[in-house]
C-alpha cells in the first residue's frame, strides 16, 4: 500500500471539512447582516451557495470512496471507513429530501408565498454537525495511521 492514498484522503477531508464549515456555519447566517440584503436576496445566495457546496461534498466523497478501494484497513472487521460513511450518508439524505425541501420553501418565499414555521434548518444543521464530527475523526485516525506507517518504515 502507498502512503499517498492516505495523504490524498486526509487532504480531501480537511478541504471538505472546511468548505462545510465556511459555508455551513459561517456564511450562511453572516450573509443577512450586510447591509441591503433582504430576505429574498439572502434565499437566492443561499441556494446558490449551498447547491455549490452540495456538488463539492459529493466530489469529495467520491475521490475518498475511490481511494478507500484502495486501502487495506477498508477490509479489516473495525474499520475506520465507518467515519467517512457517516458523511456519505448525510450527503445523500441532504441532496435527495433535506436540500431540494428547503429550496422550495425558499422558493415559495421569494414568490411571496406566506409557508409555515419548519424544523428543516435545524435538521440540516444537525446533520451538518454529525458530518463535520464524522470527518474529522475520520481524518485524524487517518493521519494516525500515517504516522504508524511512517514509524515502521
Amino acid at each position: 500500500m502507498k502512503n499517498t492514498k492516505y495523504k490524498y484522503s486526509i487532504a480531501i477531508t480537511f478541504i471538505w471539512i472546511g468548505f462545510v464549515c465556511a459555508i455551513s456555519f459561517m456564511e450562511a447566517w453572516l450573509k443577512f447582516q450586510a447591509p441591503g440584503i433582504t430576505t429574498k436576496l439572502g434565499l437566492g445566495i443561499g441556494q446558490l451557495v449551498f447547491d455549490a457546496l452540495n456538488k463539492i461534498e459529493i466530489v469529495c466523497a467520491l475521490l475518498i470512496l475511490m481511494n478507500l478501494f484502495g486501502m487495506q484497513e477498508i477490509r479489516r472487521k473495525n474499520s475506520i471507513a465507518i467515519f467517512f460513511y457517516i458523511p456519505l450518508l448525510m450527503i445523500c439524505i441532504q441532496s435527495i429530501w433535506l436540500l431540494p425541501a428547503l429550496d422550495n420553501r425558499a422558493n415559495l418565499i421569494i414568490q411571496d408565498i406566506a409557508v409555515p414555521k419548519s424544523k428543516m434548518h435545524m435538521w440540516y444543521v444537525l446533520l451538518e454537525i454529525i458530518k463535520v464530527v464524522s470527518l474529522s475523526v475520520y481524518a485524524v485516525k487517518l493521519f494516525a495511521n500515517l504516522s504508524v506507517k511512517f514509524k515502521n518504515q
